[in-house]
């Protein structure tokens, strides 16, 4: 009876920690963002409040504001590529 406890402890513990581990890989394995604009607006992260960062397609991606995630998403590709010449020419900072 108590290997049936240990073996279901095990279990159990497997099935709750994983998928936190794998999470936290997942996490870990994001391309930084490189520049200190928006994505979108290319205005100054932070500027107006704190930047809203996301994941997409394993890339880190920040914006000023949420409501530019809705730009972002009609043409995520448009966005990949700002963001693929900025790593080719390194950082650039925004409006003054």
């Amino acid at each position: 009876m108590m290997k049936k406890i240990s073996a279901f402890l095990l279990v159990l513990l497997s099935a709750t920690t994983l998928p936190l581990w794998a999470a936290g890989k997942k996490q870990a394995a994001l391309k930084p963002y490189p520049l200190d604009v928006c994505l979108v607006s290319d205005e100054k992260l932070g500027e107006m409040d704190d930047p809203y960062v996301f994941a997409y397609k394993g890339q880190e991606i920040k914006l000023c504001c949420k409501p530019c995630a809705k730009d972002f998403k009609k043409d995520p590709a448009k966005y990949l590529k700002k963001l693929e010449t900025a790593a080719k020419t390194g950082p650039k900072s925004g409006k003054k």
